[in-house]
């Protein structure tokens, strides 16, 4: 029998890790500036935003499962998962930059090239991220090493996070020096070619150890039924979907919150400009959520992964209530309330990706079958379904209270873009930590079900032996 030695290498975690660096210099930036970009600097009306976020994620609905069956059915001798990440890293960048360039179009025009620049970039999202996302499932079959990994996978994350809210701002000024249009595209440029760089670490530090049952046949109907089949997967999936509508509409009103809600109507944040102001309150909160997904290990181990997950999912959520209780003078009270709720968010995103992993562990333990891309490609549809409802939402709710860009804001508007912020997010992360309350795979069953596949790969000779 062959012997597995479940430790990572430090240095493969780091490495691994990064790739979600690359990720979130684009995941973060189209959840926190996409729609005020599209709305502030592009020039499209903000119902027509939502709406695109939305529409567009019809195509991800076939798109995000056939790159999951892709990648679970490829062969190489670089594995299953890795060589998407070495094939797709410059298109991924290139077409991230693309999004970025706005030609002076009329507003149909404008529509069609946003459509269609921000179509391909999901697509190519979903071809590098699904790959991605399953890898942390094969790297190492122990789930609580994997709960490691997630850690500094998130860690890495909230790097990119801290990096698009601590100088997005910043080099769209000193690129554009006047001009934000060719500022954004500067800006997106030298973020797609560091993401280039980081995928290509990825895919050079990582090795694949896990592979499926030797006597497993392609079955894209029995695949398809068995991911359904799975409670635990359909409920963090359904979590998942909650999550992010609450973490986009959360995020993506906080600069309308600060430029028209704060500063219209109090002094500057910190006595300097609007842009800078925005800035400043992201990256307080982008630290809270690095603490707290740093501090996630030690969480997990007192409360277990489940409880970690609903529980602070559920007091984020609450804690944005504050944000409808605090007038526009309270700056202390708005930053304390953004720093609290962050904190609790951090370990949330962590866990979510561990506790998919632990989804295939479960799938291959009761239907003898495993499919680590299709369950992180339908997981990461949930995920880009909470971003397009969430942007779609927050798009919705500006145009029927009557927002209208780069203009002095009725009480109707910013009314609005309050109860987005402040009750909106409170009722949908809420629910989504419900959700959880039901899911079945506790720390004690995860132990028993990866004793059990230890043995069956063992036995069956399916184990990589970790060589590091």
């Amino acid at each position: 029998m062959n012997k597995i030695i479940e430790r990572l290498s430090f240095q493969e975690k780091v490495g691994f890790s990064v790739g979600d660096t690359a990720s979130n210099l684009f995941f973060q930036t189209f959840v926190l500036y996409l729609l005020y970009f599209y709305t502030d600097i592009f020039g499209l009306p903000s119902a027509v935003a939502g709406t695109m976020f939305l529409v567009t994620r019809i195509w991800d609905a076939v798109n995000d499962p056939i790159m999951g069956m892709i990648a679970d059915r490829t062969k190489t001798r670089w594995g299953k998962f890795r060589p998407y990440i070495l094939w797709l890293a410059i298109p991924f960048g290139v077409i991230g930059a693309f999004m970025f360039i706005t030609p002076e179009f009329g507003t149909t025009g404008k529509v069609v090239y946003a459509y269609i620049t921000y179509t391909l970039m999901m697509m190519i999202y979903t071809a590098i991220n699904v790959p991605y996302s399953a890898l942390m499932g094969v790297i190492t079959s122990n789930s609580l090493e994997r709960t490691e990994v997630s850690s500094f996978r998130f860690v890495a994350a909230y790097v990119g996070l801290l990096i698009v809210t601590g100088t997005t701002e910043t080099l769209v000024e000193f690129f554009g020096k006047g001009d934000p249009q060719v500022g954004w595209q500067w800006t997106m440029a030298c973020f797609s070619l560091l993401a280039i760089i980081l995928f290509m670490i990825t895919y050079f530090t990582t090795k694949e150890r896990v592979e499926p049952p030797k006597e497993q046949q392609t079955d894209f109907k029995k695949d398809g039924k068995d991911l359904f089949a799975n409670l635990p997967w359909l409920l963090i999936a359904g979590a998942t979907v909650f999550q992010l509508t609450y973490i986009v509409v959360r995020a993506s009103t906080m600069p309308y919150y600060i430029k028209y809600f704060v500063q219209e109507h109090s002094v500057n944040i910190l006595g300097t400009n609007i842009e800078l102001s925005v800035s400043y309150f992201l990256t307080s909160g982008a630290i809270a959520t690095l603490i707290g997904a740093i501090m996630t290990k030690w969480f997990t181990k007192i409360f277990d992964k489940k409880n970690t997950y609903g529980g602070f999912l559920a007091i984020s959520a609450l804690s944005c209530f504050g944000f409808f209780l605090l007038e526009p003078g309270d700056v202390i009270g708005i930053y304390a309330v953004n720093i609290f709720s962050s904190f609790f968010l951090g370990p949330v995103s962590v866990l979510q990706w561990a506790m998919y992993t632990d989804c295939a562990d479960y799938g291959e333990w009761k239907f003898g079958r495993r499919a680590t891309g299709l369950i992180m490609s339908a997981s990461l549809f949930a995920l880009k379904l909470g971003v397009a409802i969430g942007g779609a939402i927050t798009g919705w709710v500006l145009a029927y209270y009557g927002f209208v860009a780069n203009q002095d804001q009725t009480l109707e508007s910013l009314s609005g873009i309050v109860l987005l912020i402040g009750v909106y997010t409170a009722v949908i992360g809420v629910l989504g930590a419900i959700l959880i309350v039901f899911y079945p795979l506790n720390n004690t069953k995860m132990i028993e079900i990866e004793n059990d596949l230890l043995k069956r790969r063992e036995d069956s000779g399916t184990l990589v032996i970790n060589e590091v």
